[in-house]
């Protein structure tokens, strides 16, 4: 198999290891109305302030009628809520929730104790060179494909 593809699979293969942890463990502290597809925009929400629904599907590459979809069942749920901008009316806002709020701790609290789980599987050293690794990975694609718009 091509190291690419492999790389591919495996990056996959993490993401969907790491998300299921993450929900057990969000369920076991009383979530239990997550879908996986959730967890990226709840993830986003929660680092950042009041982010615009655009900033939403744009960072987690997600179409706008899939994002619709995924913000209606939030809010449905008590996650979120959507605000018309303060400078622009025609701009939403998606914000916590009280119970949004209560998730972010618990998504905080579940990702250190995952934190501390991998790395002691892991040890530091070896967490850190992934990181710097990946992150290499993702400029040089970035750079790349930076370069191949330019020339088209």
């Amino acid at each position: 198999m091509k190291r690419v593809a492999e790389i591919g699979g495996l990056l996959k293969k993490i993401y969907r290891i790491y998300s299921n942890e993450l929900l057990e463990r969000l369920r076991a502290k009383g979530f239990l109305d997550l879908r996986p597809s959730f967890l990226e925009i709840l993830m986003y929400i929660c680092d950042n302030d009041s982010p615009s629904i655009k900033q939403i599907g744009v960072n987690c590459g997600l179409k706008k009628q899939t994002m619709t979809s995924h913000l209606n069942e939030l809010e449905k749920r008590g996650y979120i809520l959507r605000k018309t901008g303060e400078n622009d009316r025609r701009e939403f806002k998606v914000c916590l929730t009280a119970y949004g709020e209560k998730f972010k701790l618990a998504l905080l609290e579940v990702i250190g104790d995952l934190e501390i789980s991998y790395t002691n599987r892991m040890g530091d050293v070896e967490m850190d060179r992934v990181v710097m690794t990946l992150n290499n990975f993702i400029s040089s694609m970035d750079e790349a494909s930076s370069q191949t718009s330019m020339l088209l």
